[in-house]
């Protein structure tokens, strides 16, 4: 497993990450174990999960397996996320304060390494967010804090402000990344290079779209219906991307996990298998190298936005 440095910190995670958005949804707290034991194995280290993943029992079967012990905390990089609350200020300081406290204890750790924020809240001051984090990190309770689904101006304008507290700012940004949905070429990747961020693509296999999504959608995946429809929405794109990795020799969905890879600008890509038999499947992409001529036909398969802004709309 190759790792590389999560944005300014010293921080280093594993190509992939274990997203954990099926655990207590799709995936039991017995698998769930499985699931996290196997990842470790594989030299996985990130996991990725959130207050909201099945109402806090994410974090919870994640709890209970770093409760077994033997060093397991040791091993990991622990991610977790905040934003709603009762608070009509998602992200106001006594909500972010008192999320973190019911992560940890949902999580049974004393520290989160990685405290994302998981949409921006344009009704709560910068200052205030800033205020609560810092309160936290002083505290020893979060390592570092990143942000994620947010809009490059929010990214720079919320480093910007904490920088004027003499603040490190985000360390890294989480966005949706896969062949099918790159609007983050535009403006997230280049503001994040610019800023130094390490960048998390979350959904890189397109929630099942790119595994097959036209000739074999597998049972009881994920959000069944929304690929059945987006499939036919996009037929024509998936049969000849489907044939294209035939062709190649390779299962689509290590084609569309390794073209994520190959961005030098994504530090991890999240997957978020329910069985150790996809996890398998998933760390086996880590081996496919595609060809320049492959990536070329991904390309026009899956065009992008045109480029970096604002070259990609402007001379």
């Amino acid at each position: 497993m190759e790792y590389r440095p999560l944005g300014p910190t010293a921080i280093r995670v594993s190509r992939l990450g274990l997203g954990t958005v099926n655990f207590g949804l799709h995936t039991s707290e017995r698998d769930a174990h499985l699931l996290l034991d196997r990842a470790t194995d594989c030299g996985i280290n990130l996991v990725d999960t959130a207050e909201v993943y099945s109402e806090g029992r994410a974090e919870g079967f994640i709890g209970s397996w770093l409760a077994l012990g033997q060093g397991r905390r040791s091993r990991i990089v622990l991610a977790t996320k905040v934003f709603r609350g009762a608070d009509e200020r998602r992200l106001s300081a006594r909500h972010i304060v008192e999320a973190c406290e019911q992560s940890l204890r949902r999580l049974r750790t004393n520290c989160i390494d990685l405290y994302q924020v998981h949409h921006v809240d344009r009704a709560c001051p910068w200052e205030e967010l800033w205020q609560a984090m810092d309160q936290l990190v002083r505290e020893g309770k979060v390592s570092s804090v990143g942000s994620s689904n947010f809009a490059a101006w929010d990214i720079a304008l919320g480093n910007s402000v904490s920088r004027q507290r003499q603040w490190p700012g985000f360390a890294s940004e989480q966005s949706v990344y896969n062949l099918r949905r790159r609007l983050i070429e535009l403006e997230v990747i280049p503001c994040c290079r610019a800023l130094g961020m390490g960048l998390l693509a979350y959904s890189p296999l397109g929630g099942g779209l790119l595994c097959g999504g036209l000739t074999s959608p597998a049972p009881g995946r994920r959000a069944d219906g929304w690929v059945r429809r987006i499939a036919e929405q996009h037929r024509e794109q998936l049969s000849a991307f489907e044939g294209l990795c035939q062709q190649a020799g390779h299962r689509t969905a290590d084609v569309a996990l390794a073209w994520v890879l190959r961005n030098t600008a994504v530090t991890a890509a999240i997957i978020g298998p329910r069985t150790v038999e996809q996890l398998a499947q998933n760390v086996g992409a880590m081996d496919v190298a595609l060809r320049e001529e492959i990536v070329a036909r991904l390309e026009q398969i899956w065009p992008g936005p045109g480029g970096e802004a604002p070259q990609a709309y402007a001379w």
